[in-house]
């Protein structure tokens, strides 16, 4: 069984912002636990949510160049650029368990990479979709 971890935008958004209290502490551990285990796995699209999060939409906005900065941290990690295939993919997804279009295509770009888990606190705790299990970090 794979131990690769898809990390969803609002867990990156947490451990980046330091307003967001204990989230922050929870979501901060489990990104250094990936840094360290080399397992986590990231998306073209969650990379760009986290750009427009933490410029436009925390409490406490960062500047462009502290946002791209950290968005080059995380280019190390594995990542899946969404092609075509990946983008049908998610729409069959979101039909199939009644997801949201997005939703669909976290799952998709996790399933690509033979993701073990997804963490996120946007789907349902203990779900399997696609042979992955969702995890909410803030429920541990």
């Amino acid at each position: 069984m794979s131990d690769r971890i898809f990390v969803d935008t609002n867990i990156l958004v947490y451990a980046h912002d330091a307003d967001a209290g204990e989230k922050h502490a929870a979501a901060a551990q489990a990104l250094a636990d990936l840094w360290e285990s080399r397992n986590g796995i990231l998306s073209t699209q969650v990379l760009q949510e986290l750009y427009i999060t933490l410029t436009r939409k925390v409490a406490s906005p960062v500047t462009g160049n502290v946002a791209r900065r950290l968005i080059r941290n995380y280019l190390t990690w594995d990542l899946v650029l969404n092609d075509g295939a990946i983008i049908l993919y998610a729409g069959e997804i979101a039909d199939n368990y009644q997801l949201s279009f997005w939703d669909g295509l976290i799952v998709a770009a996790a399933y690509s990479k033979n993701a073990a888990i997804i963490l996120t606190e946007d789907m349902n705790h203990g779900q399997v979709v696609e042979g992955i299990r969702i995890e909410n970090p803030f429920l541990k």
